[in-house]
């Protein structure tokens, strides 16, 4: 996976810098999701990965299925991609690219995985903490996951804080063995 983020870079980065002189940096967001939803879609992918297709045909195909959703500027960003056959990189440009907006508005998205639903008060405390901690404003989603048994795992960025018991026992296990 590290290969495809290699090279999804300057094209997002490339995105990234239209999108801020352009001033449409929520414009150019909302096109990279709707082109990457359209490219992981199991039957779309199928036909633009067919071998007969040249790119311009891909990038074409992928214009008239994203339709109105794309500007001219998405719809060069797509031909660019087709003609150096990288639209497949689109999923990983959208990521890189959210990341660099998240950076440039100093926010940071958190995602709470835990085993059971976590209250408004709870949310709001660790929304307070990491908001004090990273600086940054905090976008919270939670998701629950059965499988956790108890505890919950955080993630910002690159940061995980692993607060579940399956990780708390693991810890215990790898601390009694050394």
């Amino acid at each position: 996976m590290a290969e495809l983020s290699t090279l999804a870079r300057p094209y997002a980065k490339a995105a990234f810098q239209a999108a801020v002189d352009a001033g449409e940096l929520q414009t150019w967001s909302d096109m990279l999701v709707v082109a990457s939803d359209v490219t992981l879609n199991e039957d779309v992918a199928k036909v633009l990965s067919h071998p007969g297709l040249t790119g311009q045909q891909q990038a074409q195909t992928l214009i008239d299925v994203c339709g109105d959703k794309l500007n001219a500027a998405g719809q060069n960003l797509v031909s660019v991609l087709a003609e150096n056959k990288r639209i497949s990189l689109l999923p990983q440009i959208l990521e890189q690219f959210e990341h660099l907006k998240a950076e440039l508005e100093k926010a940071v998205d958190v995602e709470i995985i835990s085993a059971y639903s976590v209250s408004d008060e709870s949310k709001q405390k660790l929304t307070d903490a990491l908001k004090a901690k990273l600086a940054k404003d905090v976008r919270v989603t939670t998701t629950v996951d059965k499988t956790l048994v108890g505890g919950a795992i955080i993630r910002a960025g690159d940061l995980v804080i692993d607060g579940t018991l399956r990780g708390k026992l693991a810890k215990l296990a790898e601390a009694m063995n050394s």
